[in-house]
């Protein structure tokens, strides 16, 4: 049976990392760069650098891998949009929507992992599915309970319903499809990723019920996550625009859970929230504030899990 948690992440070193125009086009979440971009990418490389020091520090494996200048990436710090490593040696890689993003798959990156120890007897390459305009990115479209073997996806340009029923083919997974909106100005967008309003761990979800219109794919969502054993913390859109929903559970070397989440999205929570978090495992709170800022992501985007 899969583990829900992994031990080791995978990190991207920015050397560029800046607003992305052409992810902003559907990712709400970003803002326009009003700072010069070498004080961004300095900002961010503290607070990548910091992260990875409080995830070592808590016992957690973290496998960092510098990025090039050429080609220019401003988005390689999220790591996990084009690649997964799952427990049966399978690696994916996915197709992503943007331009830019494509060229962050790099050989480099799998050579390190597997210096590492994961040695994928098996692969999947998605990424000609780009061609049909057909993309999936990674964990970011798809959040997994890998011990119930069921894929959450929340749809969007991002997350194409043919490509997650393919990784459900293939992986054995079961599927629970909803749509999943923010409000943006008077007007409900599509979230343009599932993870930044669910997290799924051991025990319980974190979730912004609030973000799906439909009452019937409310229902839908909340009786899976129930009949999974889980308990349900909900959370609300504006904790969402806070990263709450971004957040992503480990396990350290000692076997003791951890739950990965940011500064802004620790302070968007009620004590109540905090405390029922806190009963199921320790929190580890990292600012990063530039990176949320001008990437859209949070550090859930930053690992990608190497089981």
């Amino acid at each position: 049976m899969e583990k829900q948690n992994a031990k080791t992440v995978l990190m991207i070193e920015p050397v560029a990392f800046g607003y992305n125009a052409e992810t902003a086009v559907n990712n709400f979440f970003q803002q326009q760069a009003d700072i010069h971009p070498t004080q961004i990418q300095q900002f961010a490389l503290d607070e990548f650098n910091e992260m990875v020091k409080q995830l070592q520090t808590k016992g957690i494996e973290v496998i960092v891998v510098k990025d090039t200048l050429e080609p220019h990436t401003p988005d390689s710090i999220f790591p996990n949009n084009w690649v997964s490593f799952h427990e049966e040696g399978c690696m994916v890689i996915y197709p992503v929507f943007a331009m830019n993003r494509r060229m962050e798959r790099c050989i480099n990156i799998i050579q390190k992992i597997n210096e590492s120890g994961f040695q994928h007897s098996k692969s999947y390459d998605y990424s000609p599915f780009e061609n049909k305009n057909q993309f999936l990115e990674g964990t970011g479209s798809m959040v997994l309970d890998r011990v119930n073997k069921i894929t959450y996806a929340a749809l969007s340009e991002r997350t194409s319903n043919k490509m997650l029923l393919r990784f459900c083919g293939d992986f054995g997974y079961f599927p629970v499809v909803f749509n999943a909106f923010q409000t943006v100005g008077n007007r409900r967008l599509p979230i343009y990723h599932t993870n930044v309003m669910l997290c799924i761990a051991d025990k319980y979800a974190v979730i912004c019920i609030d973000s799906i219109d439909k009452i019937e794919e409310r229902e839908k969502i909340i009786n899976s996550i129930l009949q999974s054993g889980k308990t349900i913390i909900d959370i609300t859109e504006k904790q969402m625009s806070s990263f709450a929903g971004n957040m992503l559970q480990l396990q350290n070397k000692k076997g003791e859970k951890l739950l990965v989440m940011s500064a802004s999205a620790f302070q968007s929570l009620e004590n109540n929230q905090i405390n029922n978090l806190r009963s199921f495992n320790e929190l580890v709170i990292i600012p990063v504030p530039i990176i949320e800022k001008y990437g859209g992501g949070s550090v859930r985007c930053m690992m990608a899990e190497v089981f």
